[in-house]
């Protein structure tokens, strides 16, 4: 074991432990060898100075632990000679010295010098006791058997406790380096799927957005080539239609990175998409939207015009249809987008694809649900409900 560490730092048991000890110490130790101070000779008064010294230094050492005015190892040298004096005089003995034995494995600096140090203290008990009898002393009396019986037992009780405090050390330490090293996984882990996270809203988003307007851009231009002989009223507004969707992506591109704010889809930036859908591919739109702004937070206001902009380019590739319906119902608890056409219609069960999983997925994250109804030769239904959860 090693030398006290600083009071502060230790658990709320060990401490606990160790003022039961001091009070066992008081109490069994130098209370009795001073109740058997019952002459009042030099001797006895002798007795009570070391006893006197003995209290006083322990006081010392625990009572400023901090910054003590007693170090552990000089009161460890102090402790001997006392137990050695104590054993010479009335009033001490074998039973002070077993008392004092836990002392060593508390304060001394490990196990080997405990021992060492534990086993000063018994031989000088053990001299003290015999100081009397000359130069032939009897070794065999009680008190010298009872010191030598305590230090045999303190010592390997001493070493065993230390074996148990060292194995329980060791794999503390091991749970703590398992412990921090699957922090750091859980960590990277949590890293790699925000990452992933991140490029798959990244992937939505560009979909949703830039590959849209570069769609539009190709479709328009291909128009627009054709049209400019043909009809240069009709290509000059194609290529007017081709620097305004230029203009959007490079707006998108730019919020995408964070150069730029993104404003939130109102009902105008709603109008604006449907009469450029009809400018672009000449397909008539019929639109029932609120008169005023949307009173809702911008999130939402956002997946509305996505899923708005993905359907109307689904309609473009994919349905060959002759009208297109939109409504916009916002109530209560509620926001309901219905975007319809009378195209070729699909099989909904058969059909996979980026744009229809991410408007999904979209919604789902949002609390909402997306719907679609169709069947070849009757067009398609979308169906986007939101929870309303008000302007932000």
């Amino acid at each position: 074991m090693s030398s006290e560490p600083q009071q502060p730092e230790e658990a709320i048991g060990i401490r606990r432990l160790r003022r039961w000890y001091d009070a066992c110490w008081v109490f069994l130790g130098l209370t009795p060898s001073a109740i058997a101070l019952h002459d009042g000779g030099r001797t006895g008064w002798l007795s009570a100075v070391v006893l006197a010294v003995l209290g006083v230094s322990y006081g010392l050492l625990r009572l400023w632990p901090g910054d003590r005015p007693m170090r552990p190892l000089v009161f460890l040298w102090l402790l001997i000679p006392a137990l050695g004096a104590m054993a010479a005089l009335p009033g001490g003995g074998a039973a002070l010295l077993i008392v004092s034995l836990p002392m060593f494995w508390i304060y001394a600096d490990g196990p080997r010098r405990a021992v060492a140090l534990s086993g000063v203290a018994t031989a000088a008990t053990v001299l003290g006791g015999v100081a009397d009898q000359g130069w032939s002393p009897d070794f065999g009396t009680g008190n010298a058997i009872a010191a030598l019986i305590g230090y045999a037992t303190g010592s390997l009780l001493g070493l065993w406790l230390h074996h148990i405090a060292t194995r329980n050390d060791a794999r503390a330490e091991r749970l703590g380096a398992e412990l921090e090293a699957a922090q750091q996984k859980l960590a990277e882990a949590h890293r790699r799927e925000g990452a992933a996270a991140e490029r798959e809203r990244l992937a939505r988003e560009i979909h949703d957005t830039l590959a849209q307007g570069f769609a539009s851009i190709v479709v328009l231009a291909e128009a627009a080539r054709t049209s400019l002989e043909s009809d240069p009223a009709r290509g000059a507004q194609q290529l007017r239609s081709i620097e305004q969707t230029a203009r959007e992506n490079l707006a998108e591109a730019r919020a995408l990175v964070g150069s730029a704010p993104r404003t939130g889809a109102s009902v105008d930036a709603l109008r604006r998409t449907l009469e450029r859908f009809t400018e672009d591919t000449g397909i008539p739109v019929t639109a029932e939207l609120p008169e005023h702004g949307l009173e809702l937070d911008q999130t939402t206001r956002i997946a509305l015009l996505r899923c708005t902009q993905e359907s109307l380019a689904n309609v473009r590739k994919h349905a060959a249809a002759t009208a297109v319906g939109v409504v916009l119902g916002v109530g209560p608890d509620a926001v309901e987008l219905e975007i319809t056409d009378d195209g070729r219609g699909f099989r909904v069960d058969g059909a996979s694809g980026f744009g229809l999983d991410g408007m999904r997925r979209r919604l789902a994250e949002l609390g909402g649900e997306f719907t679609v109804t169709s069947s070849s030769g009757d067009g398609t239904r979308v169906l986007a409900v939101l929870p309303a959860k008000g302007q932000e």
